[in-house]
């Protein structure tokens, strides 16, 4: 059966801990020798692109970028045909999309695995990054205390679903409006052993916390409402007052770009306890981990 990658929640938890020990293996078998992969872009990206070329290039495959435009996902051509046709070219497809519904469906229309690099639902690969660089600085992720600041968005969701399904507790500190629902809260909650809470005040979710995330206020396609997240979220900067409320050596990370002076200050991140460029720099070994796994290695 072809396996996708599109949610976090995709896979089981043993599932995700056999991904990160295959991103901390440098030498994996050349599984996609001789073979193309489909790297297509609504959204553009640093990270992602270079991140994914480079992991396809590791195991041994030719990366082929498209932009958005080239393809026209539901304008030049159906989603389902754009699928089928790459589909007899590439190992493997992945796309940087701004609706979920196109990568969900990429997977049902394709006979390779189709890799979400980005939907306005999900950001798994990122999960995957802020995982493995969580493990490496904390160690187990089993019991680890987790702070995220900020909106509840593709990459809270999807880092809140990482943490639940490995043990560890993430508390969210949202503004009224731009906050995780009951529903979400249960529905995440449901998947592991981990835990996920919600407050307000970002000084309660950060007490105690070792690593404190966050992200931009406004994402890509949001600029229209740019003024009006801003006011939403002031108050919502992690800045060294902030993360005094922490743990003891705690770390902060940042899945970028960053916006100094908005959602984190220039102290924090350009800090000793900064594990942003950390964490950017495994979206490379988080992806290879990742394709090598859809594509049979264990």
């Amino acid at each position: 059966m072809t396996r996708h990658l599109l949610n976090v929640a995709d896979f089981t938890a043993d599932e995700l801990r056999s991904i990160l020990s295959l991103a901390q293996q440098p030498d994996l078998p050349h599984v996609l020798a001789g073979m193309g992969a489909s790297l297509i872009f609504e959204k553009p990206s640093n990270r992602t692109r270079q991140s994914m070329e480079m992991a396809v290039f590791q195991l041994g495959g030719h990366p082929v970028y498209t932009r958005g435009e080239e393809v026209g996902f539901d304008v030049r051509e159906p989603v389902e045909d754009i699928v089928r046709v790459m589909a007899g070219y590439h190992a493997l497809l992945a796309a940087r999309v701004f609706s979920h519904d196109i990568v969900s469906r990429m997977a049902a229309a394709s006979p390779v695995p189709v890799v979400n690099m980005l939907s306005d639902h999900s950001h798994p690969l990122q999960a995957l990054a802020d995982l493995l660089t969580m493990q490496q600085v904390h160690g187990s992720l089993d019991g680890l205390q987790v702070a995220y600041v900020g909106d509840y968005n593709n990459v809270s969701r999807s880092l809140g679903e990482a943490c639940v399904m490995l043990g560890a507790t993430l508390a969210l500190a949202c503004p009224v409006g731009y906050h995780a629902d009951d529903a979400e809260l249960e529905r995440v909650n449901a998947l592991g052993p981990g835990a996920i809470t919600q407050v307000h005040r970002p000084a309660e979710a950060v007490a105690g916390a070792s690593a404190v995330h966050t992200d931009s206020w406004t994402s890509m396609g949001q600029e229209a409402e740019k003024q009006e997240r801003s006011r939403a979220f002031e108050g919502y900067t992690v800045d060294h007052a902030l993360m005094a409320q922490a743990a003891p050596g705690a770390a902060f990370y940042h899945c970028l770009p960053a916006y100094r002076g908005l959602e984190v200050s220039a102290e924090v991140i350009d800090g000793p306890t900064s594990r942003a460029f950390a964490q950017a720099h495994n979206r490379m070994h988080a992806a290879r981990g990742a394709l090598a796994f859809l594509l049979g290695v264990r």
